[in-house]
């Protein structure tokens, strides 16, 4: 008698590790998604409505939409080697399906989610824009306290996304908050070192 009850209230009084890997997977996936759609949707409205040579003031100044194609990354850095981009794009996917295999935290199923919907933005255009597949250049359009990414490179919601994910991401390192849902305490963290 006393197993069987004892059999019940773990069943009863605790919450199965399932439904928090479920619901952490499904904020990662349902993040990504919507980062893509943002992405891509913001880029084909820059294409369709700013001109190439001419920035929109927005905000007092404070941003400017200004359209460009950048072969490579943050302030054209390794604009000769687009190709290697969505390699590393691969290598990101695969490290977040990785580690969505162990999650069950929403936290960083949304940091995670972040990464994943900015890497997947930008590697589509990488893929499958001009000059060719795979040699694709990204569209950014947000450049902010001058025109033409004059004081911080011009970006794109991409890579807004992949930045606040990565930026999360640190943040629940520093405060001990753990993929699997548990949490290392300060004290904790100090023992172990």
């Amino acid at each position: 008698m006393t197993q069987l009850s004892t059999e019940t209230e773990d069943a009863v009084g605790e919450r199965p590790a399932l439904p928090a890997r479920r619901l952490a997977v499904w904020i990662l996936l349902a993040t990504a998604s919507v980062v893509v759609l943002i992405d891509q949707v913001t880029k084909q409205l820059a294409l369709s409505y700013v001109d190439d040579d001419e920035s929109v003031r927005l905000l007092g100044g404070a941003v400017y939409l200004s359209l460009t194609r950048n072969s490579g990354a943050a302030w054209s850095l390794g604009r000769d080697y687009t190709f290697v981009f969505p390699l590393i794009t691969c290598a990101v996917v695969v490290w977040i399906v990785w580690m969505a295999l162990r999650l069950r935290s929403v936290p960083w199923g949304l940091a995670l989610g972040l990464v994943l919907g900015g890497a997947l933005g930008n590697a589509t255009d990488r893929i499958f824009r001009a000059p060719g597949p795979f040699m694709g250049h990204v569209v950014d359009m947000v450049s902010v306290f001058g025109p033409d990414g004059q004081y911080f490179p011009i970006f794109n919601a991409a890579d807004s996304s992949l930045t606040c994910g990565v930026i999360l991401a640190i943040a629940l390192e520093f405060t001990g908050r753990q993929r699997d849902g548990t949490r290392i305490r300060a004290k904790e963290r100090k023992e172990t070192t």
